[in-house]
Parts: structure tokens; sequence; C-alpha cells
């Protein structure tokens, strides 16, 4: 897995799946609104991998 990198390939796809699920189209017409759109929906991605990132603690 280290040496072929699939563990990192299978990350991106499985984030690309989810970006998808958003919507297919872009609903803006300008090309910077297009850009604004997508740092939205990558932000709304990001948000929702922070919720799933478990917090760990040193015990002891």
């Amino acid at each position: 897995r280290r040496w072929s990198g699939y563990h990192r390939r299978s990350r991106v796809e499985t984030k690309m799946h989810c970006l998808k699920l958003l919507g297919h189209r872009l609903i803006a017409r300008d090309f910077d609104r297009q850009v604004a759109e997508l740092q939205v929906r990558i932000a709304v991605l990001n948000g929702y991998t922070a919720l799933g990132i478990p917090v760990t603690k040193v015990a002891g």
C-alpha cells in the first residue's frame, strides 16, 4: 500500500465521490463565481471531514 500509494488514491477517490454528491453542475455562469462555488463546496466537505476525525488525547 505504501509502495503503490493505493491508500492515498482511495481517499482522494472517496472525496471526489462526496464532491459529486453535492451536485454535478455549477450554477454560476461567471468564471470567478464558479471558482467561489467550488470553494464553498470544498469548505463544506472539509467541515464534514473535520467532524469525522476523532480527537485523541494522551492518557496518563
